[in-house]
């Protein structure tokens, strides 16, 4: 086949948003979850910058239930009147936002003086990867009304009425032909919502889920930072009981820090540059960390604890225990790419360095109790820093693979090249014999570690060093230990695999080593190196055939990927028709598996059968979102004539029992119904909610029937005609599982050294999990209640969740 010439033709260009729908991860990241959230953050992000610049109080974020989106504000109000620009002619200034990347009001500094999005691409990125979007302007007394659909406006803007007040509503449904993921987490969002509302000082921000009963959630915090880290350390101890807050605005820069320390070990820093989390810190940090270090050793020049032991204090031992937030607003800030994870401002360094030095000078005068503690919390780490160094001396003296004679258990490999080689995490001598015959001594190296790895969430350097199986994971990972000492460059293994049985207690000692990752070693995690094995449970074989599975979802991908070389499957009651992929065949039949389930609750619950179920989903959206437009006589229509139609409004509850035969435990569903009695309660439930979520992978296969055509007899027959997607799956498995071998694997501990290798160790076959902390606040949050000092938030947290535990193995 002649290669197809590289001509002026092969040169394509995307006008509008089309670029945006080409390659959306240029523009949000990914299309998995982070990149769906994404969407939220853009246009929350405009809101913040209307109240940044004064004009806005008043935030309110909502998933509806169909997993669409409303963010609405009482800022101006995005403008309505026509572009003056000649290549937009006829357009409105809210038609050329939602249409035109880099069209915003970010760039005219007498619009906005600080803004988080600087490069314009927001809303409109939003509007281009929606299914539709649809934006409400209130604004000179009027209310203006524009909708998209996949970003192309659908007509003119147009008036809807008359207001009093100001605000732009932007209500979009994201575009599941784009993403992978299309349902919303509340929790995600409540995260980056509660984030900005503690940096804004005082602006309310309200977020409601309709998808279930849960009250709307407000978050308005009038101490701003400094309630942040209350907020941070709520399950730690602190040293001193208010946070230190201190503020500044200078040439165009205006700075806040709050700042807390503990008794726990670590330090807990999180700056923002324009409300966006700068996780690789920047200017602003580095003026914030020289100040703090200069400000207690010029103190501690005045502190006996200090004189008498002669400990000189560094930067690490001045954050020991320390929790802070450096926020500044920056008119003119200059990120490090698209991503803006570093502030470079040289400006912003001397301006923080300044007012944390003064302010900390002045707080320690003015509260010498609080600055000897501090002093004193400092010279500790000062003096564990110091037998840390000692301990690291000694086993440097030891030799690099010989650290007191425990290292010498690590089985290495040939390879030197780092990038292509990986260690094993196993426990025990027993589970590292087996892994150490399983493995490819080429590039695959195993270190058993003995026994439970300290819990280093309540230890020092110095204690750690004196652990022999934490020192072991040190020296063999080559990266040295401390934050001095650290070096991600001479780290020997690309790939630190973590791997443990699945019993209780394989379970804890990999919590203990991801708590000594995550609060030693940071940096593995943060660059992508730390992995945990996952054993399958299956292996299933057909033919010359064979794949190791850990879900029943696998074992299911697995026959219908088989099935799916000889068979074809159509929808529209066409056999001749184009047959249906696999990953959207799979999707639907799962959706309809859910659907169905779903339906039998919602009879139950709400008392609507299935006809009228799927009636109620085929209506249009703002019936739906607003049953009480509904008409009676198109209720009747829809549930029957004869129905008993009630309408609640209030999900009821009834009482499980707690085995006191009191009916007074944990609430539970709804009331069930009288037989002929509907409650349009439904409307407003996330059963509800779930079956619309379900329905749309369902509708994207095509109508039914849908049929299975194979060969029989050398010729292509008609096997099966169903309108029913769950009686096609039984079907199709029922015939995938013919010449079926299946065996089941019982764990690490039980597997021999040829199955380890074949199952868990293998590239090509074994599963990792990446080991990620995409949220480092909620992480530091958990590990601190989990692994800390403090029992009662242990207590609490083990309560709220334990009635969420399934398939418990103790």
């Amino acid at each position: 086949m002649a290669e197809k010439g590289y001509t002026a033709d092969s040169i394509q260009v995307l006008e509008g948003l089309q670029a945006v729908r080409k390659r959306p991860a240029m523009y949000i990241g990914d299309t998995g979850a982070r990149g769906l959230h994404h969407l939220v953050y853009e246009v929350v992000d405009n809101s913040i910058d209307e109240a940044l610049a004064g004009y806005c109080s008043q935030i309110t974020v909502t998933i509806h239930i169909d997993n669409s989106i409303t963010v609405e504000d009482n800022g101006r109000g995005i403008p309505v009147d026509m572009h003056r620009d000649p290549k937009y002619r006829n357009k409105s200034a809210l038609e050329v936002v939602l249409t035109v990347l880099h069209a915003g009001g970010k760039f005219d500094k007498s619009s906005y003086k600080v803004s988080g999005g600087l490069h314009g691409v927001g809303v409109s990125c939003v509007n281009a990867l929606s299914k539709w979007l649809e934006v409400e302007v209130r604004r000179d007394g009027v209310v203006w009304f524009l909708s998209f659909e996949r970003g192309a406006a659908k007509g003119k803007i147009e008036q809807k009425g008359r207001t009093k007040s100001t605000g732009t509503k932007i209500t979009f449904l994201p575009d599941s032909d784009i993403f992978e993921e299309s349902v919303y987490s509340a929790e995600t969002l409540l995260t980056r919502l509660r984030e900005l509302a503690f940096l804004n000082k005082g602006i309310k921000i309200i977020f409601e889920d309709e998808r279930n009963e849960d009250e709307p959630v407000m978050l308005q915090y009038r101490g701003g930072i400094v309630e942040y880290v209350k907020y941070l350390n709520r399950a730690k101890e602190a040293i001193h009981r208010a946070p230190i807050y201190l503020e500044v605005a200078r040439d165009d820069v205006e700075v806040e820090v709050a700042l807390q320390y503990t008794t726990s070990y670590s330090e807990i820093v999180f700056s923002f540059a324009n409300n966006i989390n700068t996780h690789e810190g920047g200017t602003h940090l580095s003026g914030f960390r020289a100040a703090l270090t200069k400000s207690l050793n010029d103190y501690a020049k005045k502190s006996p604890a200090a004189k008498k032991n002669n400990y000189a204090i560094t930067g690490d031992d001045a954050r020991e225990g320390l929790t802070a937030i450096v926020s500044v607003r920056v008119r003119e800030p200059q990120f490090e790419g698209q991503t803006k994870m570093k502030l470079g401002n040289s400006e912003v360094q001397g301006i923080v360095n300044s007012l944390v030095y003064e302010g900390l000078q002045s707080y320690f005068e003015e509260n010498p109790t609080v600055a000897n503690r501090l002093i004193q919390k400092s010279v500790e780490a000062a003096r564990a820093r110091e037998a840390a160094r000692k301990a690291r001396d000694l086993t440097r003296r030891k030799g690099v693979l010989d650290s007191m004679g425990q290292a010498a258990k690590l089985a290495d490999c040939s390879e030197r090249d780092p990038a292509l080689c990986e260690l094993f995490i196993v426990e025990g001598d027993s589970a590292g014999g087996s892994a150490k015959q399983g493995r490819d001594r080429r590039f695959q190296a195993v270190l058993p570690l003995r026994g439970k790895v300290l819990n280093v969430e309540k230890a020092r350097e110095d204690k750690m060093l004196g652990n022999n199986e934490i020192r072991s994971l040190i020296t063999s990972l080559g990266v040295g230990f401390g934050k001095d000492d650290f070096d991600l460059g001479k780290l020997r293994y690309h790939k630190v695999i973590i791997m443990t049985d699945a019993d209780v207690d394989g379970a804890h000692i990999r919590t203990l080593l991801l708590t000594f990752f995550f609060r030693q070693m940071p940096e593995l995690i943060r660059h992508g190196h730390l992995y945990i094995a996952q054993p399958p449970l299956y292996q299933i074989r057909k033919g010359k055939k064979s794949r190791y599975v850990n879900t029943e979802a696998e074992f299911e991908d697995f026959i219908f990927e088989m099935l799916l070389e000889t068979l074809r499957v159509t929808a529209n009651g066409n056999p001749d028709g184009p047959a249906l992929e696999l990953k959207p065949l799979l999707r639907g039949i799962r959706a309809a598996q859910e659907r169905d389930r779903m339906i039998q609750r919602v009879n139950r619950v709400f008392g609507v059968d299935r006809a009228a179920l799927m009636r109620c989903l085929a209506l249009p959206r703002d019936k739906y979102i607003h049953p009480e437009m509904l008409a009676p006589s198109e209720l009747q229509e829809i549930f029957g004539i004869g129905a008993d139609i009630i309408n609640t409004h209030e999900v009821q509850t009834e009482l499980t029992e707690n085995g006191n035969g009191n009916g007074n435990g944990k609430p539970r569903g709804h009331m069930v119904r009288k037989k002929g009695q509907v409650d349009l309660a439904f409307f407003k439930s996330h059963e509800f909610s779930a079956l619309l979520s379900h329905n749309e992978p369902i509708a994207q296969l095509g109508a039914p029937p849908f049929t299975v055509v194979g060969m029989e007899k050398d010729r292509e027959t008609v096997l099966l005609e169903t309108d029913d997607l769950v009686a096609l799956r039984e079907h199709l498995m029922e015939m995938g599982k013919k010449g079926l071998h299946v065996q089941r694997y019982k764990g690490l501990g039980e597997m021999n050294a040829d199955q380890l290798q074949e199952t868990t160790m293998e590239p090509q076959s074994r599963t990792l999990l990446l080991v990620t902390a995409e949220d480092e606040a909620a992480a530091d949050d958990m590990f601190t209640v989990l692994m800390g000092d403090l029992v009662e938030p242990r207590k609490d947290f083990i309560e709220k969740h334990a009635p969420e535990v399934q398939n418990l193995d103790v």
